[in-house]
């Protein structure tokens, strides 16, 4: 069992304020994996006034040094890159297929704001007027359980290359990945204060980041409700925000569509992340007259996936990360039967042999009507909702019935058609005939799905305020 009893801040790991721990189960078979010992109010309160401090000389660094530093970053997570990737598998649960692409994913992250920030220009001409982009301040950092460190990575690489420094607060059920993450950063080098990190719970920690007026900014990844709550409770002090919040995202197979390559990729934007993913594709639409077909395919497809151990290199979906989570996911299950929608694969309980962990049965449900609760409400686990269309239009309108606007899914032939249809689109990506991932591209969401950008220019400019200087 491994004990977590430091916190960062201002450079130094230092025991904690706070008193209360955590247990850290595994969610592969239920045993205590570790012991974290929370961090309070006042460690979050000595963190902020470490970044304060620091934001004084790191806010007038040159870009050439915050370069130099971002690679120093890099380089110090690059060397212990496979020791993270097995932290998260053990902690989370997460596949090991998955698991190296998000660790890549966050090391791209870094090396996309280096390649930003070298040919970013931090003063601008608006008419006769020379705006300048000032680092907005200190950012509060929140970030979730399911993608913990390159979460980290993507908005501490963003907000250091815009100036700014960071008070982070990872998710207490992630303390093993952020430990590791943590002893990366110190072996960096960075100036003392840049980074600081507390993992105490939400209502202590969180709050004190959300309501602090030492905080500038929050930057936030989780669910909707608590980004509603960021949002009331940071208005007070009129903080800047990112929000990045829940996914209910549909995938529009078109009629044109190649059902034997259509089909597996849409599983597997189902499934992703063992279907812990803000952008699983979990609304698959289809052609009416198609349906029975795709029925036929979706159950090959099912056959063909691999629940089990998430160390094992063949392992397609993994534990969901707490027994809570389990019991989330199961409940939406049995809505979904009692709602009236056929169950084609799948259904309650543990896949057999996997009765110790919080293994879910992939499951898939048919003829599902776009007004049942697993067609609208995010379900966070390998659940798939299948509806069907009869037009183009009905599609699109179907696409965007929904209160979330994250992320979604196009796939066909026909190219023109594609990107016409993704224009009509209310999500922040479209992704066509496949899952793909641009660190340059603006990642964010409509409606309430969250407020803000992140990756790239877009994401570097939300840690910035334009400045006019009228000569």
């Amino acid at each position: 069992m491994q004990v977590v009893d430091k916190v960062y801040i201002d450079g130094v790991f230092v025991r904690p304020h706070g008193t209360a721990t955590f247990d850290l189960i595994s969610p592969v078979n239920q045993e205590l994996l570790g012991k974290l010992t929370l961090a309070d109010a006042t460690d979050t309160q000595s963190a902020i006034a470490a970044a304060r401090e620091a934001f004084k000389s790191w806010s007038q660094t040159t870009k050439e040094e915050r370069i130099q530093y971002l690679e120093k970053m890099y380089a110090a997570i690059l060397k212990r890159k496979q020791h993270l990737i097995d932290v998260m598998v053990k902690e989370y649960g997460g596949p090991l297929s998955f698991s190296s692409v998000s660790m890549q994913f966050a090391l791209d992250s870094i090396t996309s704001n280096i390649a930003l920030l070298k040919q970013f220009d931090f003063e601008k001409k608006a008419g006769n007027t020379i705006v300048q982009l000032d680092p907005v301040g200190v950012v509060g950092i929140i970030t979730p359980w399911n993608a913990s460190n390159g979460f980290i990575c993507t908005k501490l690489s963003t907000a250091l290359a815009a100036g700014c420094t960071a008070v982070i607060k990872p998710s207490e059920m992630s303390a093993l990945q952020t430990q590791a993450l943590t002893e990366c950063l110190h072996e960096a080098g960075l100036p003392r204060g840049v980074f600081n990190i507390v993992t105490g719970l939400g209502p202590e920690v969180g709050a004190e980041l959300t309501r602090n007026p030492g905080i500038a900014k929050i930057s936030f990844t989780g669910s909707t409700a608590v980004g509603k709550s960021i949002a009331r409770d940071g208005a007070e002090t009129m903080k800047r925000v990112t929000l990045e919040l829940g996914g209910k995202s549909p995938n529009i197979i078109l009629n044109d569509a190649d059902l034997s390559k259509a089909i597996p990729i849409s599983v597997a934007a189902a499934f992703m992340n063992s279907g812990q993913a803000c952008i699983a594709g979990s609304r698959l639409l289809v052609p009416e007259y198609q349906l029975e077909e795709v029925k036929t395919r979706l159950k090959k497809a099912v056959a063909d996936i691999k629940v089990g151990y998430p160390a094992d290199p063949g392992t397609d979906i993994g534990p969901m990360v707490s027994k809570k989570q389990y019991e989330r996911v199961q409940g939406y299950i049995k809505a979904g039967i009692e709602e009236g929608a056929e169950l084609l694969v799948g259904g309650p309980g543990h896949p057999e042999g996997l009765e110790s962990g919080n293994f879910v049965k992939p499951t898939i449900f048919v003829n599902v009507k776009n007004d049942m609760r697993i067609a609208r409400e995010e379900i966070f686990g390998p659940v798939l909702s299948v509806l069907t269309y009869k037009t183009e239009e009905e599609a699109i309108d179907i696409a965007n019935d929904t209160t979330y606007g994250l992320t979604a899914y196009i796939q066909g032939e026909d190219a023109e058609k594609t990107r016409r249809i993704a224009a009509r689109l209310e999500a922040g990506r479209v992704a066509i005939n496949g899952f793909k991932h641009d660190p340059m591209a603006p990642f964010g969401g409509f409606k309430q799905s969250g407020i803000g950008r992140e990756y790239g220019e877009y994401g570097l400019e939300a840690y910035l305020e334009p400045k006019a200087i009228l000569v």
